[in-house]
Parts: C-alpha cells; structure tokens; sequence
C-alpha cells in the first residue's frame, strides 16, 4: 500500500517533488514490498521518509512533525526560530533549545577542524549572494563581499548553558551545511525508538538509510550527475544503515559573463569557491558528519580532502573532478 502525506506544500513544492529524481535528486525505486511514504515541503526543499508495515502512518507523522520542530528551531528566515533570533539579538545573549545548542556546537567543531572554511556565521554573506531566492543573476559589489567576510568569525559565537551569544552583533548565522545531516540522524534515532528496522529518509538530497530494505536488500541510491540537468545519475550506491550526502556546483547557480556562480561560498575569498571539483559525495554512519564533510571537501579540494578523510576511516568518498573524472576514496 503507497500512502503519500503531504505537508506545508505548495505549487513550488509539488514541482520540485516531480524534479527530485536522485540524490540532491533522489533515491531508486524500491522493488521489494510497497512503502508508506509522507512527503512535505520544508527547509526550502522537498523531504520525504518511507517506512514499511503496521503503524507507518502514525510515525511517518511524528517525522513530519520532528522536520517542522527542527525547521522552527534552525532555519534563519522563520522568524522566531532560535537562529533568527541569535541573528536578531543585537549580542545579547538568547536562550535556545537543546538541539540548538547541541547543533552550533556540531557546527564549530567543523569549523575548528577546517580553520573556518566551514563556518555557522556565514549568513550575511549568504544572503549577500541570495542564492535560492529567485532572485539569482546578480554578483555583489566587491567591497560589499569584503565587508560581509569581516564578519564570518566562527570566534563570534559563545555557548553557555542553555544559550548563546554573537560578541560581533553583525555576525549572522547560517546552518545549512550541517542542519540537515543533524535533523537526518535524528529522524532516524527516533524510528529506532519506535522499533523501526527499515527505512528511507531524504532531506532534500540528504539521504538516511536505517538498515536494509525489508528483503534484506540493500538500499539502492543513485548519486546525480553533475554535468546533466536530467538528473540521470553518474553512479549508484547500494546502502544499508548508512548516509550520503552531495555536495556540488549545480544545486543553486547562475551564470553571468560566461562564468559559473554556485552557492558554496569560500570563506576566504566571499566567491563561489573555486576548487576544480563539481561534486563531492560522502558516505558515513553519521549524517551529520556526512551533510559538514561533504562541504567541506568541495571547498577543500581532492588532495586536501583525501588527505582530511585519513582521520575517518569509516567514512568513504566520491570525487567528481570539473573534468569529469570519478575518484574514489576509501573504497576497499
């Protein structure tokens, strides 16, 4: 029996819900017995959760209501979520939730790991470039981009008990290199509370898988071709238990004077960073891990990522050079 739930969706949501064929994209069509399936419209993006058997429905709902708890927690645009409210605040303290904090803690030990070129407080140059707004096409005045970066200190940000602090009221938060690694891990602590052993998540291209399909199969993911816009994918993965998340050039973008804006920003430069890559997947246990290391490894690189994952042994990567060519990391 299919079952398709939606919420909070809108024409917008129901288009990308057709465009959303594989990873940043989606995942491939199961064989096995037919899922329950709910599908909703948050993060800016479509999300959807299958699971197998009796009472489906009802936890396919608690996933529904875990993305719009954490949407209202994380998200920079809603306004009186814990980050609008850190990035309103003028530097005074604000007190956040639990997952908040525990979030921006997450976010700044990636940031210290890479020196800041992942950084929480990347959101004024964010919405300086205004990607995914519509509103795409226009490169910011450079002096606006060296004004923006003055702020992207991930150094701003005090965690105390129960809140936080910006010492620079100008710095503003983003999370979305991490959050939606977060909400997948937690999506899927919750099935297991539940007793759920199979299962499919897909944040928007995050994609979380708890255990096997029902057959004991694995699950079967394909990973988007960067250099088509059919979404056709350029491999697939097959996947029990684990996340994978992509990273690349032709999520959000614009051209302009024959040159290729994307939305994954170099913190040292305020430009779309420029690391001869066009797509970066990585897959890990953690979603969470995988969501932060796969941007991370785009800005970084192939050889300053290669040499990165040396520290997670556990975690695998696939390199998609801007020529074309697949490299594979920790594949045995």
């Amino acid at each position: 029996m299919n079952i398709t739930v939606f919420f909070k969706t809108s024409k917008r949501a129901l288009c990308l819900l057709l465009c959303m064929v594989l990873l940043t994209g989606c995942v491939a069509p199961l064989d096995s017995s037919s899922p329950f399936e709910a599908t909703g419209f948050y993060f800016d993006t479509i999300i959807s959760v299958r699971l197998y058997g009796e009472g489906a429905q009802e936890l396919l709902e608690g996933c529904m209501k875990l993305a719009e708890h954490y949407e209202q927690l994380f998200s920079a645009t809603v306004e009186g979520s814990d980050v609008w409210r850190i990035n309103h605040s003028g530097g005074l303290p604000v007190k956040v939730d639990e997952d908040t904090l525990a979030l921006l803690n997450a976010a700044l030990d990636f940031a210290r790991l890479s020196d800041g070129l992942v950084a929480p407080t990347i959101g004024g140059l964010s919405r300086l470039w205004n990607f995914g707004s519509g509103n795409e096409g226009i490169v910011p005045d450079h002096q606006q981009i060296i004004e923006a970066l003055s702020h992207v200190d991930y150094n701003a940000i005090v965690t105390g008990e129960g809140e936080v602090k910006l010492t620079d009221p100008q710095t503003q938060l983003d999370l979305g290199f991490i959050a939606k690694g977060y909400i997948g891990d937690k999506m899927k602590e919750y099935l297991v509370s539940q007793g759920v052993s199979s299962a499919l998540i897909n944040l928007g291209g995050n994609v979380v898988t708890l255990g096997s399909r029902p057959d004991g199969s694995a699950f079967r993911v394909g990973i988007r071709d960067p250099f088509e816009t059919d979404g056709s994918p350029i491999t697939t993965l097959e996947l029990s238990g684990k996340s994978v998340v992509s990273s690349g050039n032709y999520e959000r973008f614009f051209e302009k004077d024959g040159r290729l804006y994307h939305h994954i920003l170099s913190t040292a430069t305020g430009y779309p960073a420029q690391s001869s890559l066009a797509q970066v997947t990585i897959i890990s246990p953690d979603s969470t891990r995988a969501d932060a290391l796969s941007t991370l490894c785009f800005i970084s690189g192939y050889e300053k990522a290669a040499s990165l994952l040396e520290s997670y042994p556990d975690v695998q990567a696939i390199f998609v050079t801007e020529d074309g060519d697949l490299i594979y990391e920790n594949f045995h």
